[in-house]
């Protein structure tokens, strides 16, 4: 058990080691490289979305078969539809945060409470974010371990990092250009990730308690990953697609095509 919460932890703390590096951005130019973020992105959300099947919803399906009780089609859509609503819950409170910042302007008191609203908004929305790595971890105990296991936790892990690396962009640069200093909005920046371990940990020990919810956490891990590859991800990196029109798209396809490959390989 102490292992998984040590896999958890350690996975946690490289998702807040990926926002660090987007904050990071703010020290050497005021925006990121399009392009190359793009490319990011579009190969996160392939690989999540083939990671959300073989290395998810695969083995939750099979683990709630040989458990026996409620049937397995049953387990499975219901855990994914509640990782998908908790996400979309998230980000419902992000956005409320996101909108009360949006509207403070004006003098230095209410500018303070700008910033305020923005760290917290994505600060909210890292804590699900957190918790579904650390479910992710969580159910390898119950699958002894194994290597296809460790690679769906590991690319839940991965996507919510890749994932992470704009949102600590978007606290930073805006804070920049409200007069913050570099090193500010670099500290301001990062703090928006430290919950992800907390939560993490948190998401690991629930599983590990109730070894019986983990064909359930399994796939509902997959509903939150799919959420945030297609409402975040896949948006995110087909922005400015005039100029490259295929680049976003190709990443996608690869990035689904290598996490396919390596699934059906250790599988």
């Amino acid at each position: 058990m102490n292992e998984v919460i040590m896999m958890a932890l350690a996975a946690t703390l490289g998702t807040w080691l990926v926002t660090a590096l987007g904050a990071a951005t703010v020290v050497f130019f005021r925006t990121p490289d399009t392009k190359a973020l793009n490319l990011m992105l579009g190969f996160s959300a392939g690989v999540m979305v083939a990671a959300s099947f073989w290395s998810l919803l695969q083995p939750a399906i099979e683990r709630a078969e040989a458990l026996g009780g409620a049937p397995a089609f049953l387990v499975a859509t219901s855990g994914f539809l509640c990782g998908a609503v908790f996400m979309w819950a998230s980000d419902k409170v992000v956005s409320y945060a996101r909108r009360g910042a949006e509207s403070v302007q004006g003098e230095p008191g209410e500018r303070m409470n700008r910033i305020i609203m923005l760290v917290l908004s994505i600060t909210l929305h890292n804590i699900p974010e957190g918790l579904a790595v650390g479910v992710a971890f969580g159910t390898l105990q119950g699958q002894g371990y194994s290597a296809e296991g460790l690679m769906g936790a590991v690319t839940v892990a991965i996507g919510i990092g890749l994932q992470n690396f704009p949102e600590g962009a978007a606290v930073s640069i805006p804070l920049r250009r409200e007069g913050y200093s570099r090193k500010k909005g670099f500290l301001l920046g990062q703090a928006s990730g430290m919950v992800e371990p907390v939560a993490g940990v948190l998401g690991a020990l629930l599983v590990v308690r109730m070894e019986a919810i983990l064909p359930f956490a399994l796939s509902f891990a997959a509903g939150a990953m799919i959420l945030v590859a297609v409402h975040e991800l896949i948006p995110e990196c087909q922005r400015n697609q005039e100029s490259q029109p295929y680049s976003a798209t190709m990443g996608i396809i690869l990035g689904f095509a290598v996490m396919m490959l390596l699934d059906v390989m250790l599988g």
